[in-house]
């Protein structure tokens, strides 16, 4: 049974991480780019001489990797799924420095016996000398095996209305080692590296990561409006479907003022939902 009070009283101390041109070269590699390494706008986020940082690299630091396996949890990992992920970038990642992480679990909501369990963990990435905020960022997870514990319900929320023929639209081609890749900027978890793992979670194979996947929809939709991946101030998005290793993916946008909405479909199957993004720089 899940423990509600071990998650909210769990202490995940300070995690400090130097940054380095290469560890942004390989996360920008995860989620893609340089599949043309002819094409000027993926290499200046490859090249460590002069490097552009993707902004959803922030999103990766500091982890308090699989902490949910510690049995006095009481969480069924073979069932967990990273169900949506929010972040605010408001200062620009530098390609090499010093950060400071800290996270905390801020909610925890019942969906009800075997509809699982909803947890949201909030992290923030800060410089370790300035304490310039990087990224705060509020990532939720389903956790299939944990429903029924007699939380609080979990609510719904009216969002966007994806009406109409969007405005834009890009596709971006995932890579069959795309999640062999992106397991080097931290998630180990086995779910996007073992067949076996992955069949035991209901899956045929082993699965993109849901980061990955964010990240893809943000660069997707910014290229789709002409916009600077690297000027990405916001991000939010929900992940309705799986993506596989190798999948096209299709990203549909809509412009609503200063920012804008986006889906993600792999053919017709809706695999990013509620989707919206901001930027920087006008």
């Amino acid at each position: 049974m899940i423990d509600p009070l071990a998650l909210f009283d769990h202490d995940f101390g300070e995690a400090r991480r130097v940054l380095e041109p290469r560890d942004a070269i390989i996360y920008a590699l995860g989620v893609g780019l340089g599949r043309d390494p002819l094409d000027a706008a993926d290499l200046r986020f490859l090249d460590e001489r002069n490097l552009s940082v993707l902004p959803t690299y922030a999103v990766t630091l500091g982890t308090p990797g699989m902490w949910m396996r510690d049995p006095k949890f009481g969480i069924d990992f073979g069932k967990l799924v990273h169900m949506a992920q929010e972040a605010a970038f408001p200062t620009p990642l530098p390609a090499s420095g010093e950060i400071v992480a800290t996270a905390k679990v801020i909610s925890l909501t019942d969906r009800g016996e075997g509809k699982g369990a909803v947890l949201s963990l909030e992290r923030k990435i800060t410089d370790a000398k300035s304490g310039a905020l990087y990224c705060r960022l509020v990532q939720t997870l389903l956790l299939r095996g944990n429903g029924g514990f007699g939380g609080p319900p979990t609510g719904r929320t009216d969002g966007f209305a994806f009406d109409g023929e969007c405005d834009a639209s890009a596709n971006f081609e995932t890579s069959p080692r795309a999640a062999l890749i992106y397991r080097l900027s931290g998630d180990w978890n086995p779910l996007h590296l073992d067949p076996e793992f992955a069949r035991k979670a209901g899956f045929d194979r082993p699965i993109l990561q849901g980061l990955a996947s964010y990240a893809i929809g943000a660069i997707a939709a910014s290229r789709a409006l002409d916009r600077d991946p690297a000027d990405v101030s916001h991000l939010v998005c929900r992940f309705s479907g799986i993506v596989m290793p190798g999948d096209m993916l299709r990203v549909d946008v809509w412009k609503d003022g200063d920012k804008a909405h986006f889906r993600g479909f792999v053919e017709d199957r809706k695999v990013l939902d509620a989707g919206e993004i901001s930027w920087r720089k006008s």
